[in-house]
């Protein structure tokens, strides 16, 4: 028996488990893109504008260091509008640099305008941001929690537009839909801003309005107090306290709102590393909580579209494995198709790729839609953006070996810089994030995808080419970046990156 007779069988098999899997995924943003449609064309009945009563409300500011951007979130917070005698603000202030004198000075002129404003510190960060808003939590006036990171600034309206979306005592939390200060700052933050609207109009939405599960996303939110206390507190065990927090919530019988219409702008990452460095926070905390929470929403009573939705949310990042499952497995594809012809015929075994190859583009696309922006001028930066989620994939898999290895890493807060203008400079300021090897990696694996394509181009086969080619874009454009970046801010400042 020869080789290619071997190996056709399992390399067929894999290559169609594998866009099997992938179809489930891009079918399951299908799925969320037509609930949110759907739920963007049904007329709403607007919250009252005012509750038979306003609750007392705490508003929580977690900080660790952040020179740039602690001093204008406290005095956002102090702006809120909302009845003075039911408001209090906590400054969680974990800082160990010149953030703690500025963000003193700062609550001490909020005091002198009568605001109830208190800034507590602590002597060691337990639990880091879990640790902080659970010892904030213990001390907290409030029925109600709102929580903002230091790079938000919430409008004043904020609570009184959040508060009356808890109709129900059964409602844990409210999300609101996150805006963007630094929109076009630069390439990269465009193509976050793209990414985080398709979240926000279509994946919360979508979760809310059809009683699926969803998460809190950390910030620009209010929980109820005895939901969290019912739930099981903060705790610091994932990287993802906030998911982990909302599915645990869920599974106690809590539910939640989304308030798309409410926004909170915030500051995108300006630098490459700090972003790779928080999707790999996201990524992991993500993987974490699948494996602590899809065995409980499997047992749990529900629907099964709920569990089969909450699980794909859990494990989202996994799209990231079957992509890379490809571009091993093409070449042996394409060395196949040498003796059976028919093999990745466009109508064959190929059909699944023509057709999920356009998914991701088409989600971005209604994520711009439901928000009134003019998507057809930004359709070039859309495809650039699944150029760069494709090239993100070592970067999820480092996670996923960190949790194998069960190796602990301390929670890592993505450094914000101050910068809304496109003329600002961040290169020379604190908080860098050194260059992580995976990028050498990235171009190795960028280097393979090449040279499939090349493989592709001589034998015709021009769909495997254009995919191979499109990760090989992909992988270069997130670890090039990442090293030209990483290279003018050493040149910048001297000292290496």
């Amino acid at each position: 028996m020869s080789w290619q007779s071997l190996l056709l069988m399992p390399v067929v098999v894999t290559y169609l488990l594998l866009m099997f899997m992938l179809t489930v995924y891009m079918l399951n943003y299908l799925y969320l893109a037509f609930v949110s449609l759907k739920s963007h064309r049904r007329p709403q009945a607007p919250a009252s504008a005012e509750p038979m009563a306003w609750p007392r409300v705490t508003v929580q500011l977690p900080i660790y260091n952040e020179l740039y951007v602690a001093a204008r979130l406290v005095s956002a917070a102090a702006a809120l509008d909302y009845p003075p005698d039911l408001l209090e603000i906590q400054v969680l202030d974990d800082s160990t640099d010149q953030t703690v004198e500025l963000v003193a000075a700062e609550v001490a002129r909020q005091r002198l305008r009568d605001i109830d404003i208190v800034h507590i510190r602590r002597d060691v960060r337990v639990g880091f941001k879990a640790g902080a808003l659970a010892q904030g939590l213990s001390v907290a006036k409030g029925e109600f929690v709102a929580i903002f990171d230091a790079d938000f600034l919430p409008p004043p309206d904020f609570l009184r537009r959040i508060m009356p979306r808890f109709d129900h005592k059964r409602v844990a939390f409210v999300q609101a839909r996150w805006g963007h200060l630094n929109r076009e700052y630069s390439l990269l933050t465009v193509l976050q801003s793209l990414s985080l609207d398709a979240h926000f109009a279509i994946d919360q939405q979508a979760r809310s309005s059809a009683g699926h599960f969803f998460n809190f996303n950390g910030t620009a939110g209010v929980w109820r107090t005895a939901a969290i206390l019912d739930a099981g507190g903060w705790r610091a065990d994932t990287l993802t306290e906030d998911l982990d927090l909302s599915y645990r919530a869920f599974l106690r019988g809590w539910t939640a709102r989304y308030a798309g219409e409410v926004e909170a702008r915030a500051e995108l990452p300006v630098s490459f590393n700090a972003f790779r460095r928080q999707q790999h926070r996201w990524a992991r905390g993500s993987m974490e909580c699948a494996g602590r929470f899809l065995p409980r929403i499997w047992r749990a009573d529900g629907p099964v579209l709920r569990k089969l939705v909450a699980s794909l949310h859990l494990t989202a990042y996994c799209t990231h494995f079957l992509t890379l499952g490809l571009i091993m497995i093409f070449p042996l594809l394409l060395a196949l198709s040498l003796y059976y012809p028919a093999l990745l015929d466009p109508l064959g075994i190929g059909l699944f790729a023509n057709i999920m190859f356009f998914v991701p583009a088409v989600y971005f696309v209604i994520g711009q839609h439901l928000l009134g922006r003019r998507w057809l001028p930004r359709l070039p930066l859309i495809l650039i953006m699944t150029v760069l989620a494709s090239g993100l994939m070592l970067n999820t898999l480092s996670a996923a070996l960190q949790i194998l290895r069960r190796k602990v890493i301390p929670f890592e807060r993505t450094p914000k810089y101050g910068i809304l203008q496109r003329r600002q400079d961040w290169r020379n300021n604190r908080y860098r994030v050194k260059t992580d090897l995976v990028v050498l990696f990235e171009l190795a694996l960028a280097g393979f995808a090449l040279w499939t394509t090349s493989f592709a181009w001589q034998t015709n086969h021009w769909l495997m080419m254009t995919y191979s080619l499109f990760f090989a874009v992909g992988l270069l454009f997130t670890s090039g970046f990442t090293l030209m970046q990483s290279l003018s801010q050493r040149l910048a400042t001297g000292s290496p990156a």
